[in-house]
């Protein structure tokens, strides 16, 4: 592409917000931890080593009879609470400024469970009721 020679209307985005196609075989819950697969497609949260934390599904959707792309959702991405794991893998307000861990699409862990687990964001904060959880 050349050079502008004039003045462009470049669209823009806020970046709190995303629509990735979802993955085929998937429904992925409004509220849950939602993560894209290794081709680009949006999954739920889960145990596995090859997915990218991306943030909240603002809506359902349901792909499960469906190919990777045929429908689209909604994913906020900006700071949510999720649950915390226990025992080893409980995060505390000392592990605030650390990545966190994908276990499911709506519980976080301190470790990669031994190189299990693909990172979900940076712990923001931790309360009674979770980890919340900041995504980029």
């Amino acid at each position: 592409m050349a050079a502008l020679t004039k003045g462009r209307n470049t669209p823009a985005r806020s970046g709190d917000i995303s629509e990735p196609g979802v993955a085929g075989g998937v429904k992925i819950y409004a509220g849950a931890l939602t993560a894209i697969d290794a081709d680009g497609f949006a999954t739920p949260g889960a145990t596995a080593t090859t997915l990218k934390g991306l943030g909240r599904a603002e809506q359902d959707a349901d792909n499960s009879d469906g190919a990777d792309g045929d429908i689209r959702v909604r994913v906020g991405r900006l700071i949510y609470r999720y649950g915390n794991s226990a025992g080893a893998d409980e995060i505390t307000a000392s592990d605030i400024g650390d990545d966190c861990y994908i276990v499911d699409d709506q519980t976080v862990a301190l470790t990669s469970g031994t190189n299990t687990r693909s990172v979900a964001g940076k712990i923001h904060d931790v309360d009674a009721q979770g980890v919340w959880v900041k995504f980029s």
